[in-house]
């Protein structure tokens, strides 16, 4: 069974009555970034604790036992290796650097909207649905006046990276500004404080950058979420066409597919790739390997063309699961405030609001979104015309 909506209730009270949802489940993640803190990157066991956190520190880092492989020579401008299931950081050069991310922030986007939208609730696309998209941009092909489940728009978002999905689920959301503030608040919930949004999909806009820190961190994350993993994992889907056929989409992550000449990598279970012109090609991967799980981020490689991205993040997964017990962790993906208490006389870690510059999406508009999800009890009598239809289509 999926939500339907009469044919009487006009689109504008579906609007209405979304955006009132939106609102509502914004204060899960605004609240957690009240609480959000400067995540100590260190090692759990404290190690780092004299001096700055060596993934701050410029260059690559890595602490190495003796004997244990050398990291491999990659051109990437930022990367890091991380073990997804501890959030231990294995090794990562220039962690913080604060680059465009391109699509992998649609990563973020995932992590923020997903809950908010059932998958089976299908919606019509309205004009203001497709309003603002970049020029140049990815599409997967959504159509003004065709309707579409959730679920074909995230397999649009996932493996097409396309813009035109993105902009409609932010519409069903609250819209496009709503959305990055709830990005916003989302990435300082996760402790992924070089992040800053302004485009929702990942397009380049002036300000809006990410870190391989924080990269990995929403590519943790989503692979600790049912429905994030399942997505991304993906290699080609179904997508609604016109006249009730559909067509073939395959994932653009030539490290898991295996298109264009790029051998896919074993054990590969997504994340996210991107390109911009400005943000050159990034990508999250990861990839699992006797009961161990790995994700790397790659940022703008310097070398090697437009398949560098994956064949140096190839090279770094290679040396993760080589290094398995070989170095100790430069840092953590987990936000100190996370982690288990390191002996008896660990005392809980200072809690400090981590409020957004006043130029960035966050804060401001968080309270505007509250403000509008007050309005619910004005459009509550919709719920009235309501009704559970069948899902003839699955």
């Amino acid at each position: 069974m999926t939500i339907g909506f009469s044919p009487r209730v006009s689109r504008a009270a579906r609007s209405s009555c979304m955006l009132c949802v939106a609102g509502l489940l914004t204060l899960v993640p605004a609240a957690a970034a009240a609480r959000a803190e400067r995540p100590d990157p260190g090692p759990p066991g404290g190690a780092a604790a004299a001096g700055p956190s060596p993934l701050h520190r410029s260059g690559t880092q890595v602490r190495p036992h003796p004997g244990a492989p050398p990291v491999p020579d990659v051109s990437a401008l930022s990367w890091v290796v991380a073990d997804a299931g501890t959030g231990d950081v294995l090794a990562a050069n220039d962690a913080h650097r604060e680059l465009p991310p391109a699509s992998t922030l649609k990563t973020l986007f995932a992590l923020t909207v997903l809950p908010a939208l059932p998958s089976g609730i299908r919606h019509e696309v309205g004009p203001e649905d497709l309003s603002g998209i970049g020029p140049g941009s990815s599409l997967v092909g959504v159509v003004e006046g065709q309707t579409y489940r959730v679920s074909d728009l995230w397999n649009g978002v996932f493996l097409n990276s396309g813009n035109d999905a993105v902009h409609v689920l932010a519409s069903l959301t609250g819209g496009w500004s709503a959305t990055a503030a709830r990005m916003q608040a989302e990435a300082r919930a996760l402790g992924a404080l070089d992040t800053h949004v302004r485009s929702p999909d990942g397009y380049d806009a002036p300000g809006q950058v990410s870190s391989a820190y924080d990269l990995a961190v929403f590519g943790r994350e989503g692979l600790r979420r049912p429905d994030f993993a399942r997505y991304c994992a993906k290699v080609d889907a179904l997508f609604p066409g016109r006249d009730g056929g559909s067509y073939g989409i395959m994932n653009t992550n030539r490290l898991l597919t295996g298109a264009d000449g790029v051998e896919p990598y074993p054990g590969l279970i997504g994340v996210k790739n991107g390109y911009t012109s400005n943000a050159g090609n990034t990508l999250i991967a990861a990839a699992r390997r006797d009961g161990r799980t790995l994700v790397v981020t790659v940022m703008n490689p310097q070398e090697g063309g437009g398949h560098a991205v994956y064949e140096e993040a190839r090279s770094l997964l290679d040396w993760g699961f080589e290094a398995d017990g070989e170095v100790d962790p430069v840092g953590s993906l987990v936000p100190e405030r996370a982690r288990p208490r390191q002996g008896p006389q660990a005392t809980p870690a200072a809690v400090a609001a981590a409020k957004p510059a006043e130029d960035e999406p966050g804060w401001p508009e968080t309270g505007a979104i509250l403000g509008v999800a007050g309005l619910g009890a004005g459009v509550m009598a919709l719920a009235l015309r309501l009704r559970f239809v069948r899902d003839d289509g699955s």
